[in-house]
C-alpha cells in the first residue's frame, strides 16, 4: 500500500498528539524536579489543553485520514469540545485536590493528560481498531485513578472492581468488533456501512450478534443497565474529583464512538438487512434506556451518600441520553452531553471541597445548615442538582427539553421512550431537592469548619456555574450550529467513506 492512499495528515491528530506529549513532559518535569512541580504540572495541563482545544476547532469540517482510522466530522469536533472542557475543570480543580490529600501531582496530572489523549482518540475514531485503543487508554488510565489514594481501603477495592469488570465487559467488545469485521470483511466504520447498504454483508448472523456484543460494552462503559452494578461502589470509592472526571469525560467519548458506530454505521435501512439490524438496535436501546432511567431514580432515592446518590443519578442520565438515539442525530445527544458534563463536574467540586481530604464526609446529612454559612459552595452546588433535575433556567432543563422534543418530533413509534423519560425527571426532583433542604434547612452540624477554595478550584466553579446557566438561558447559538453541522453529517458521511 503507498503511503499516499493512506492519507498522512499529522494536523488530524494534533489534539491526541499535544495531550499526549504534554503528559510525557509532565513525566519529566516531575523526575526532575526536586519536589513534586504541582503548580507546574498543573500549568503544562491547562496550556496542553488550551492548545488541543484550537487544533480541533481548526480542523478541516470533514475528512478520513491514516486510512480512514481517523475521522473529521461534526460528531468529533463538538464530543472532543466538551472532552476538553472536562479536562480543563479536572485540572483546576484536582490543584487543591493532590495539595490537601498529600499525594504525588505528577503522576496524577499525567493520568488526566493520557486519559484525555485515549478520549479525544475515541471521538475521532473512524475504525474499530482505533476505537478499542482509545478506549483502551481512557479505560486502564482511570482504572489508576480510581485507586489513586494508595492508602485508602475504598479507593483500593473501586480501582480492582473497575479494572475487572471494565476488562470483562471490554471482552465482550473486542469480540463484538471481531464478529462485525467476520461478517464485513473490515473494521472501518464506512465500509462496514456501506458493506450493509450495499447487501454486501457475508455473514448477517454474525453482524447481529457483533452489533449485539457491541451494545453489551458500549453499556457497560456508559453506566446502562443492566450493566450499571460497578458504578455506585466505584464511584464512592473513588476520590471524589475522580469520580467527577470519570463519570463525565469518559462518558462523552463512549458516547462520541457510541452514536458513529450504531446511529451512523448500523443506521442503514435501505435492504432488508439494514432494516431488521436498524430496528433491533433501536428497540434494544428503547429497552436499555427505560430501564436506566427507572432504576437510576428510583433506587437514588434512598441514598443517603451523596457520591452514591450521584452515581444512581448518572446512570439515569445515560438513560436520558440513550433517549436521543432514537433520532440518529447527534446533535441533541451532543448537547445533552455538553450540560450534563458541566454541571455533573462542578457538584463532584463542591462535595471535594466540603468532603475534604480522604472524603471525610460525603453523606447528606454532612452538609446540615452549610447553606448560609458557605454561600460560595453550598450556592454553586444548588444550582448544579436543580441543574440535573431539570428546573429552568438551567442547562438540564434546556438540554431535556431540547432531546425530548427532538425524539418525540423524529421518532413517532418512540413517544412512549420520551413519555417515560419525562415521569422519570419527574422522580428524579425528589432526591435533587433533598440534599438542598438540608442545606439551608437544618441546623448546622457541630464541628463544622469552613473549607479554604483555592483560586484554581474558584476559576473551575466559576467556569462550570457559568456555562450551566448559558447553556440555560441563552443556548440559541450553539444549539444552531449543531443543527447546521447534523444536517451536513450525512454529505460528510459520504466524504468520509470516499
Amino acid at each position: 500500500m503507498q503511503l499516499e492512499s493512506l492519507n498522512l495528515n499529522y494536523w488530524a491528530i494534533a489534539p491526541e498528539l499535544i495531550t499526549s506529549l504534554a503528559a510525557v513532559l509532565i513525566m519529566l518535569v516531575d523526575a526532575l524536579s526536586k519536589r513534586g512541580a504541582r503548580k507546574a504540572n498543573a500549568a503544562i495541563s491547562l496550556v496542553a489543553i488550551a492548545l488541543a482545544f484550537i487544533a480541533i476547532v481548526q480542523q478541516e469540517p470533514a475528512g478520513s485520514y491514516f486510512n480512514g482510522m481517523v475521522v473529521n466530522d461534526p460528531i468529533r469536533l463538538f464530543f472532543s469540545i466538551t472532552i476538553l472542557i472536562v479536562a480543563f475543570l479536572a485540572v483546576l480543580f484536582s490543584s487543591q485536590f493532590v495539595r490537601d490529600e498529600g499525594l504525588p501531582p505528577g503522576e496524577f496530572f499525567n493520568l488526566i493528560m493520557f486519559a484525555t489523549a485515549g478520549m479525544l482518540m475515541l471521538a475521532s475514531a473512524g475504525d474499530l481498531v482505533t476505537v478499542f485503543l482509545g478506549l483502551e487508554i481512557a479505560s486502564i488510565t482511570t482504572y489508576v485513578m480510581a485507586g489513586y489514594r494508595r492508602y485508602d481501603v475504598r479507593a483500593n477495592e473501586s480501582s480492582l472492581k473497575y479494572f475487572l469488570l471494565g476488562s470483562f465487559a471490554t471482552a465482550f467488545l473486542l469480540y463484538g468488533m471481531a464478529l462485525v469485521y467476520g461478517a464485513t470483511k473490515t473494521t472501518n466504520i464506512a465500509a462496514i456501512k456501506t458493506a450493509i447498504s450495499t447487501g454486501q454483508v457475508l455473514y448477517p448472523s454474525l453482524l447481529l450478534i457483533g452489533a449485539a456484543m457491541l451494545l453489551v460494552g458500549f453499556g457497560f462503559k456508559i453506566a446502562s443497565a443492566p450493566f450499571h452494578l460497578w458504578t455506585p461502589d466505584v464511584y464512592e470509592g473513588a476520590p471524589t474529583i475522580v469520580t467527577g472526571f470519570m463519570g463525565t469525560g469518559p462518558k462523552v467519548a463512549v458516547f462520541a464512538a457510541f452514536m458513529r458506530v450504531f446511529a451512523d454505521s448500523f443506521g442503514t435501512w435501505q435492504n432488508p438487512l439494514g432494516t431488521q439490524l436498524r430496528g433491533t438496535w433501536l428497540a434494544a436501546i428503547a429497552v436499555i434506556a427505560i430501564i436506566t432511567m427507572t432504576v437510576g431514580n428510583v433506587i437514588a432515592i434512598s441514598q443517603k451518600n451523596i457520591k452514591r446518590l450521584l452515581a444512581y443519578s448518572s446512570i439515569a442520565h445515560a438513560g436520558y441520553a440513550l433517549v436521543g438515539f432514537v433520532t440518529q442525530n447527534f446533535a441533541p445527544v451532543a448537547f445533552y452531553m455538553l450540560a450534563y458534563s458541566l454541571m455533573t463536574v462542578g457538584a463532584f467540586a463542591v462535595i471535594q471541597m466540603l468532603a475534604r481530604a480522604g472524603d471525610q464526609k460525603v453523606e447528606v446529612e454532612d452538609y446540615a445548615g452549610i447553606g448560609f454559612e458557605v454561600p460560595k459552595l453550598s450556592i454553586p452546588l444548588s444550582i448544579f442538582l436543580l441543574s440535573l433535575a431539570g428546573i429552568p433556567p438551567t442547562a438540564g432543563f434546556m438540554s431535556k427539553f431540547y432531546l425530548f422534543k427532538s425524539a418525540w418530533d423524529q421518532a413517532p413509534l418512540m413517544r412512549c421512550l420520551v413519555i417515560a423519560a419525562i415521569i422519570n425527571s419527574i422522580i428524579s426532583v425528589y432526591y435533587y431537592i433533598y440534599p438542598i433542604v438540608v442545606m439551608f434547612f437544618r441546623p448546622l452540624a457541630p464541628g463544622f469548619t469552613r473549607p479554604r477554595v483555592s483560586w484554581a478550584t474558584a476559576i473551575g466553579l466559576a467556569i462550570a456555574l457559568a456555562g450551566t446557566l448559558y447553556l440555560g438561558l441563552l443556548p440559541d447559538r450553539l444549539l444552531s450550529a449543531m443543527e447546521r453541522s447534523a444536517k451536513t453529517q450525512t454529505v460528510n458521511a459520504q466524504v468520509v467513506a470516499r
